[in-house]
């Protein structure tokens, strides 16, 4: 009888060990929760703490009350002049209706998937609307706010709050980025052709310059040079003169003189001949009278 006893109090206090174990959960300070019964909502549970639902009808779903990061995968976006875009876009949000959350996209990768198609909608709505010299300017920057308050209003259905969404590459498809590179090292070319040929023009036109400054001053220097030296010989003729009508004799032997020393230049220089004519006149006279 005891032990009959004994078995049926122990077996009531693993009953409601059992029962009170599974009655009591605990959310976490990062956490929020939701308690359901057979798939239906109960209760909300917001606040961090030790809670209790009813065992074994009831379970319990968390979700993060933290902000969360969703990278979203890359996606060609057409511009509004059919200029196609690789763009990289991530966003940052909360849950902050568990219910809605819950009864919309069930956890955290449903809504993910969901957050990725309202970015990429909206990313072709706005950019589409753009030309890519648009996104190229500071522009860009409003219609990333564009996208993100868009984004945000959508988002509310699914009980998330969007904090941002940003933009972290926009750039052209490999095949785009080649072409767009060729064109632009065409167009460098053109330049670079372009001004070499101004420059060669502007080089034979300095040289042109230069020689037309050059037969100038050459011109010039021998206009100069053909005065100054008639001016030179008139002088010496003048003084020639002078000499002459001062000492005609002297004159004559000077003139004699340096007439030899002009037609004898040289060492290996030898007259072979006869000492006669005007030349060697002072040589057996000094008056130059002799023969």
């Amino acid at each position: 009888m005891n032990k009959t006893y004994l078995a049926v109090i122990g077996l009531a206090v693993v009953v409601l060990g059992v029962l009170l174990f599974d009655s009591v959960y605990t959310v976490h300070e990062r956490e929020q929760a939701l308690v359901l019964q057979f798939g239906e909502t109960k209760d909300v549970v917001p606040e961090a703490g030790i809670h209790f639902k009813m065992p074994f009808v009831q379970n319990v779903v968390y979700f993060d009350q933290r902000i969360l990061d969703f990278d979203a995968k890359s996606e060609e976006v057409p511009t509004r002049d059919q200029k196609q875009l690789v763009v990289d876009a991530f966003a940052r949000y909360r849950i902050v209706d568990p219910l809605k959350f819950f009864m919309t996209v069930n956890n955290e990768q449903g809504m993910e998937l969901r957050l990725g198609n309202i970015i990429n909608a909206n990313l072709r709505a706005v950019f589409g609307e753009a030309t890519l010299a648009t996104l190229m300017t500071p522009e860009r920057s409003n219609l990333i706010k564009a996208i993100a308050n868009r984004v945000k209003e959508q988002a509310v259905a699914f009980g998330i709050d969007v904090i941002d969404v940003r933009i972290k590459r926009v750039d052209l498809p490999d095949e785009n980025s080649q072409a767009v590179f060729r064109r632009m090292q065409t167009q460098r070319e053109q330049e670079a052709r372009k001004i070499r040929a101004e420059g060669q023009k502007e080089a034979k036109r300095i040289r042109t310059d230069a020689d037309k400054q050059q037969t100038i001053i050459q011109a010039h220097a021998q206009k100069e040079g053909d005065i100054l030296r008639g001016q030179g010989e008139a002088k010496a003729q003048n003084t020639y003169n002078a000499a002459y009508g001062q000492d005609r004799e002297f004159f004559d032997f000077w003139i004699s003189m340096n007439a030899l020393k002009e037609g004898l230049r040289g060492e290996t220089t030898s007259y072979i001949g006869p000492p006669t004519g005007d030349f060697f006149r002072f040589f057996g006279d000094q008056s130059g009278q002799g023969k």
